[in-house]
């Protein structure tokens, strides 16, 4: 041991306790603890042990000590000047993992470290490690996720931002004596959807499926003012299904002059049953169609997400009437939450709002 480091005089040895009191960067107390506990007989590989570095950092720290003394201990990284992840190089890492490699030239569809970093080299930033690199990825949140499928609106740009500024020039100025609603349907399957959730280390959760799936239908109606859904139930996702909730919104909006109905373009939305309905409302109900594939405008279409993440998702519910009991009991609590009404634990209703 005396090989790598000599016996300390006592004068040296209070100086670096005194020192190490005094120290708050982390780095630094570990080199002065490396230093004492050396002196103190400890063999290499128990002094690495202890402080949590290599055998490599405690030989190169009792010769840095041996050769500069006090001045050997400090991190001489802080006259390197600026570090390499400066503002334009973080700038630029977020708008490349914002795209694709195949904008940059790359037959790559996908993003890896290296590829960034060859990425960065080539529009001149600063060549780094890859393990620098992950510190740069986190500096700016970036995180590896599961892109989601999306289909392009087939109208041109102009139409589509023309028809979605009617809408919302629609909802922002209903006179008080109408209602405007944003409506869908959602897809209930037995067989239940798979989803992520904690576990324990070397555990992966099993979720028993029932094997034959079994479907039921909700159509559904969110108001833009209070923000309440109202829903009707089918075993069918057809006209007739659509027609049901256009009647329960009639008979529940009878004081409304008019009732502005937001919705997709599906196709049971546009048939002759759907007509006849609205023939039987008397110019009460009124249709608005999004563009084609834009569901981020539709409202409902997060109440939908969010029933499959606390009903449907990883569900345990052995048959149809089971689950469906969950799902009115979640539209339930969700409308009386909204109205401000503290909901009963565990409430089951006894029908649809």
């Amino acid at each position: 041991m005396r090989t790598i480091l000599p016996k300390l005089r006592y004068c040296v040895k209070e100086r670096l306790l005194r020192n190490l009191r005094r120290c708050r960067d982390a780095r630094l107390r570990t080199h002065y603890l490396i230093i004492i506990t050396l002196n103190e007989g400890l063999a290499v590989a128990l002094v690495a042990q202890t402080q949590k570095v290599h055998r490599d950092t405690v030989y190169r720290i009792a010769r840095r000590f041996r050769e500069r003394g006090d001045l050997g201990l400090l991190d001489g990284r802080a006259d390197n000047g600026p570090g390499k992840l400066d503002r334009g190089f973080l700038d630029t890492l977020g708008r490349l993992v914002r795209g694709s490699p195949q904008d940059h030239g790359w037959r790559r569809p996908t993003w890896t470290r290296e590829l960034l970093v060859l990425t960065l080299l080539k529009l001149g930033k600063a060549k780094v490690h890859v393990a620098t690199l992950s510190r740069a990825l986190h500096l700016i949140r970036a995180r590896r996720g599961r892109p989601r499928p999306k289909v392009d609106c087939p109208w041109p740009i102009g139409r589509k931002l023309r028809r979605l500024e009617e809408i919302r020039r629609l909802v922002e100025g209903l006179p008080r004596d109408e209602v405007a609603l944003y409506e869908d349907e959602v897809d209930v399957h037995l067989n239940p959807k798979i989803g992520y959730d904690w576990m324990g280390r070397g555990q992966q959760k099993e979720v028993l499926t029932p094997g034959q799936n079994q479907k039921r239908y909700l159509a559904g109606a969110l108001d833009t003012r209070t923000g309440v859904v109202h829903w009707v139930e089918g075993d069918k996702k057809v006209s007739w299904l659509f027609v049901e909730l256009l009647g329960k919104l009639y008979q529940h909006y009878s004081g409304a002059k008019k009732i502005h109905l937001i919705l997709d373009n599906y196709c049971i939305h546009d048939s002759k049953v759907v007509a006849w309905g609205l023939l039987e409302a008397k110019g009460r109900i009124s249709l608005h169609f999004l563009p084609p594939y834009c569901p981020s405008h539709n409202k409902i279409e997060r109440v939908w997400q969010d029933l499959h993440a606390e009903v449907t998702r990883n569900h345990t519910c052995a048959d149809m009437d089971a689950l469906m009991v969950e799902v009115r009991d979640y539209l339930v609590r969700r409308a009386l939450k909204t109205l401000g009404i503290q909901a009963p634990l565990n409430s089951i209703p006894s029908g649809v709002s």
